[in-house]
């Protein structure tokens, strides 16, 4: 699986819209003025375990982020450059099944709009 596929995923949301940062070099994923996806390909000499991958980092509940790191551990990071307690970060150079990716997309997206004021909800 590839970023096509997840931005695929993240641009069906309703009000979602992705930029491009250039001084970070990730594209950015928001609802309501929101993030709740980042993508990147770190760099070679970034900090370990995240250097040279190609990692989508979501929001996600604390919990499931436990989970997902105890059953892949190399392949489920902290949150790259984020809250490593509500964001993960998936090296998509693993061999991992589609849905361990896309679920937390579901999720990332869910959480963050569920916290938009009632306002901006009803706006999207």
């Amino acid at each position: 699986m590839g970023f096509a596929t997840i931005d695929e995923r993240l641009l069906s949301y309703s009000g979602a819209s992705k930029a491009f940062h250039e001084k970070w070099g990730w594209t950015v994923c928001w609802v309501g003025g929101k993030q709740f996806a980042r993508k990147l390909m770190a760099k070679p000499d970034a900090k370990q375990p995240y250097a040279g991958r190609h990692l989508p980092s979501l929001k996600c509940d604390p919990n499931r982020i436990l989970e997902l790191r105890a059953e892949y551990p190399d392949a489920v990071l902290p949150g790259c450059y984020s809250d490593g307690c509500t964001w993960v970060s998936v090296d998509l150079g693993a061999s991992l099944p589609e849905s361990l990716v896309l679920d937390p997309c579901d999720m990332g997206y869910e959480l963050v709009f569920a916290k938009l004021p009632k306002r901006v909800q009803q706006e999207i």
